[in-house]
């Protein structure tokens, strides 16, 4: 019995933001952080922050419109519950697009890509895993090295 090869598949979510992403594919001869790498992330933060405040518009309306007040108050409890959850979320979804906001600022001010601590490049793959990077990734390690050595 011979084993069929099987085709790696990377497993999507149907609600995942990232479902039509296209990475950049640099040139050979092209400069880091060029006119066409600031447009990708540009193009990428704007639309990623437009999704997230269409969430939040989603949330106030669901709110608005399953508001009841329920008899019972098992039912209630429940109601509340979610809509706690649901608030939460769309609280780190503030603070979130609170960084992209200072992401594209780092953009226009051409400060995009670089790293805060010791100004080496980010990198293009590190930044269309996490746009919003502030450090490169040996910095970043650190960092969380001596955070959890100060936590014990």
């Amino acid at each position: 019995m011979a084993a069929k090869a099987r085709k790696k598949t990377i497993p999507t979510t149907g609600d995942s933001q990232f479902k039509n992403y296209t990475p950049y594919l640099p040139k050979k001869t092209e400069a880091y952080m060029s006119s066409g790498q600031q447009a990708h992330f540009r193009g990428f933060l704007l639309q990623w922050r437009q999704d997230l405040m269409e969430e939040v518009d989603r949330t106030v309306h669901h709110m608005r419109d399953e508001a009841a007040n329920f008899p019972d108050p098992a039912d209630r409890a429940t109601q509340e519950e979610e809509f706690s959850i649901e608030l939460r979320t769309r609280d780190r979804e503030r603070k979130l697009i609170k960084k992209i906001d200072q992401t594209i600022e780092r953009l226009d001010q051409e400060d995009y890509g670089y790293c805060d601590t010791c100004g080496v490049e980010i990198g293009l793959r590190r930044l269309e895993a996490r746009p919003t990077a502030t450090q490169c990734v040996d910095c970043k390690s650190l960092a969380e090295i001596k955070e959890k050595q100060l936590r014990g």
